[in-house]
């Protein structure tokens, strides 16, 4: 059997340029998008010591705090570089999320906080998908999370960049393809709407599809500040800014205006 190869481009990326396991604490939003996915993440997650396979998981950011709650997890990601530091967490293989290294049934959660971002084929998110729904135990959990198809708006707009001519483009090629080339600052990713991400969790098999904003509407008000001030914002605006997130939640017309979305359902009983 032929296993399926990441872009190296992504690859290339997350192994040369980017430091992913500083990435959710070295600035305002990160830090906003670590606090939300885990008290997301809570509502859903059985109780410990539940079997978790964490796919896509980076250095094991969130492996790191399902281990402190007690939860049994396995981490597979395609970065050699992300796993040797996510082996210091928990158990951590080299892998695609396309073709994962565990058996049919064997999972009480799966996590893909991470894989769909850099999949722009659909069949490739499908096969993502429907790898998780092979893994996963009868009722099992599963949450993907994805980039907002508004985010590059949300951010450009805040970092006060859209009068460059280049980034007008690139950002209109966003907004109309959902595709980013990868040409700038970050690799190729795909940009989701949050009707499109949930439909797309249906069709694997899911049940019970919620999706929500992670960040909510004011996450690009924090970078804003932090760029403008050269500072992290204060710890009132930060938790205004959290209150926001939470307080949008009922209101799926706010989606569009945070930067990741959360998708959870669970695999029929």
């Amino acid at each position: 059997m032929s296993h399926p190869k990441m872009s190296p481009e992504v690859v290339h990326f997350y192994s040369n340029v980017a430091d992913e396991g500083v990435r959710l604490a070295s600035s305002a939003d990160g830090r906003l998008e670590m606090l939300r996915t885990q008290e997301l993440l809570r509502r859903f997650l059985p109780s410990a010591p539940a079997r978790v396979l964490d796919v896509g998981g980076g250095t094991g950011v969130h492996a790191r705090w399902l281990v402190e709650d007690g939860y049994h997890v396995d981490l597979v990601d395609p970065v050699p570089r992300h796993v040797a530091q996510a082996q210091e967490i928990c158990n951590a293989t080299v892998g695609d999320a396309r073709s994962l290294p565990a058996s049919d049934d064997s999972y009480d959660v799966i996590h893909l906080l991470g894989p769909l971002y850099h999949l722009p084929e659909r069949e490739d998110r499908r096969q993502a998908l429907a790898e998780a729904v092979r893994v996963a135990r009868s009722g099992a959990m599963v949450a993907a999370a994805a980039i907002n198809r508004y985010a590059s708006l949300f951010e450009h707009a805040a970092l006060g960049k859209l009068h460059v001519e280049s980034l007008q483009e690139s950002v209109s090629g966003i907004l109309a393809s959902s595709v980013y080339d990868g040409r700038g600052r970050f690799t190729v990713a795909y940009f989701h709407r949050a009707e499109e991400l949930a439909a797309e969790l249906r069709e694997a098999g899911l049940v019970d599809v919620e999706v929500f904003g992670i960040e909510g509407p004011a996450w690009s008000l924090l970078k804003a500040v932090e760029q403008q001030s050269g500072n992290l914002p204060s710890e009132e605006f930060f938790s205004s800014a959290l209150m926001a997130a939470r307080l949008a939640e009922p209101y799926p017309e706010l989606l569009a205006a945070s930067s990741h979305l959360l998708a959870v359902g669970h695999l029929p009983d």
